[in-house]
Order: C-alpha cells, then sequence, then structure tokens
C-alpha cells in the first residue's frame, strides 16, 4: 500500500473539477415501472449512480492502514510517523470534499486510468496514471467510509479554492451557469445549460435571457440564443463583462415547441434564478 503515489493522479486536481458544481444525489428512493425502465434503455429517467454514504471516521481509518498519508499531506491531521506534514510525491489533500464529488472520487480509487491528468506526480513514463487502483485492495464498505472520508475534508488555510455553485433546479429543470474564455478579444462566452430533470435531456426552444448586474450602473440585459459547443448544447452570447459583476440573473420562459399531453404540464415558464458571480478579474472557473 506504500505505492499509492498520487490520489490526486486520479482524482485529476488540476482540471477535472465539474464547472458551475455538481447535481446532488436524489434525496429518497427513485419510484418507477419495469415498462419505464425499458423504455429508457434499463435505467429511470435522469437516473445517475450515487455513492452510499460512508462513515468518515471509519474512513480516516482506512486512510491510515492503506498508509496513504506517506504520499498525501491532509493539513491539520496526525497520522503518526513517516507522515507527510508538506509536500509529497503526490498531491496535498485538504480540501478535496470542496473539489470533487463522491463519484469521482470512488472512481480515481477504483479506476484511476478513467481520468489521467497530465504533468509530473500525475503520470508515468508509460503516459498513464501514477495511482494504482484498489478494487482488490479494499472491501465495499471501506471504500464507502474512505470516500466519506476524503470528501468531509473541507478548505484550510493554503488548500484549493472550490468553485461556487451554479447550478440550481426549478421548475423541473436543472440549470447550470457556465462561462468560457473564447480567444484574446476579452469577452466571455457565457453559457447556461438547461436539462429536464426528469429525462437529464437538454431542453430547446427554450427563450433564455440573462441580466448582468455589477456594482455600479444598471443591470445589463443580454438574449441567449440555442447553440452548440464543445461543452454541448446551451445557450449563449459572448459578453463583455465588468470586472465588478456580482450576479448573475437567469430567465426561462415557457418553451415554444409543441408539448404532449403525457409531459403532465412539465417545460413551463420558469421565471428568474440568481447566480452569485465573484469578480475575480475573469468572473468564471474551471480554467
Amino acid at each position: 500500500m506504500k505505492t499509492w503515489t498520487g490520489l490526486g493522479a486520479g482524482l485529476g486536481l488540476a482540471g477535472a473539477l465539474t464547472v458551475g458544481g455538481w447535481a446532488a444525489p436524489p434525496a429518497g428512493p427513485v419510484r418507477t415501472t419495469m415498462e419505464e425502465l425499458h423504455r429508457y434503455g434499463g435505467v429511470p429517467p435522469g437516473w445517475r449512480f450515487a455513492v452510499p454514504a460512508g462513515d468518515p471516521r471509519a474512513g480516516r481509518e482506512v486512510f491510515a492502514k492503506l498508509e496513504c498519508y506517506r504520499c498525501h499531506a491532509v493539513r491539520g491531521e496526525q497520522f503518526g510517523e513517516g507522515a507527510l506534514v508538506g509536500g509529497g510525491p503526490g498531491p496535498e489533500l485538504s480540501g478535496m470534499g470542496t473539489l470533487h464529488p463522491a463519484e469521482y472520487l470512488a472512481e480515481s480509487i477504483l479506476n484511476p486510468n478513467a481520468v489521467i491528468v497530465a504533468g509530473p506526480g500525475y503520470t508515468g513514463p508509460d503516459g498513464r496514471s501514477t495511482m494504482p487502483d484498489y478494487r482488490d485492495a479494499v472491501m465495499v464498505g471501506e471504500l464507502l467510509d474512505l470516500v466519506a472520508y476524503l470528501a468531509s475534508l473541507g478548505a484550510g488555510p493554503g488548500a484549493p479554492a472550490a468553485a461556487a455553485a451554479r447550478e440550481q433546479v426549478a421548475g423541473g429543470y436543472r440549470v447550470r451557469l457556465d462561462s468560457r474564455t473564447p480567444g484574446d478579444r476579452g469577452l466571455e462566452h457565457v453559457m447556461v445549460f438547461v436539462a429536464d430533470l426528469r429525462t437529464g435531456e437538454p431542453v430547446p426552444y427554450l427563450p433564455v435571457s440573462a441580466r448582468i448586474h455589477a456594482a455600479k450602473g444598471a443591470a445589463q440585459r443580454v438574449r441567449l440564443v440555442p447553440m452548440v459547443g464543445a461543452e454541448g448544447f446551451h445557450y449563449g452570447a459572448d459578453l463583455a463583462l465588468p470586472a465588478t459583476t456580482t450576479r448573475i440573473t437567469v430567465s426561462i420562459g415557457a418553451t415554444g415547441m409543441r408539448v404532449m399531453p403525457s409531459a403532465g404540464g412539465r417545460f413551463a415558464s420558469v421565471g428568474d434564478l440568481s447566480f452569485d458571480w465573484k469578480a475575480d478579474g475573469h468572473g468564471h472557473h474551471g480554467h
């Protein structure tokens, strides 16, 4: 177990954060019928795997048993002789819980080559992750506890800062706000992703607009148009966001396409959704 040379190599601390936050697992059981399962390819509409809850205290014991501390420092933790208090072969794990969802943490332990981060300490000479997988080394319960421990690691002093959550659920939609810098024109490509909460599919034919609120001056209203990019289908516009932007309000109206009776009143107007926007000189995350 002393060969654990990079949990972060599987985690991809440098660039694998899902922009705008990640969807929370369902609060309760999903109820469906066998007919519906077959209709949607064997899973309920909008289904995704969620890691069951574990015990963080027991997970800390698993972390110590595997001697993960020989490669990874955790700020404020004491694991005994040989434990790192600073830099090591693997990245520091402080703040891990604010940077990645539990499912991503679990995958990085069981299948670290699913996501490979380029760079020293992450990738070996063979181009694969330096992190070995632990599918044969931990029991299921230990894995859940270890993931719970990592997910419990909040951002302490000096830990990487987490992106602000820019995802909301409203009116049967999951709405995510994001942005990119498309070139050297000094513009932000603001994107709004609207997915059907039931199926997870993107919803077209919606009137979507945004109001840009800055510390000074009146709010600027912009119509967002449907488009497709590397990130997928979204509503977007290239904007010169003020450096003092503090908030973006997204307005979503009722769909302009025909809605079948089986949709049961879905795809109606949502109204306004407000997203905080940190004026950090770029106004975006994920770079």
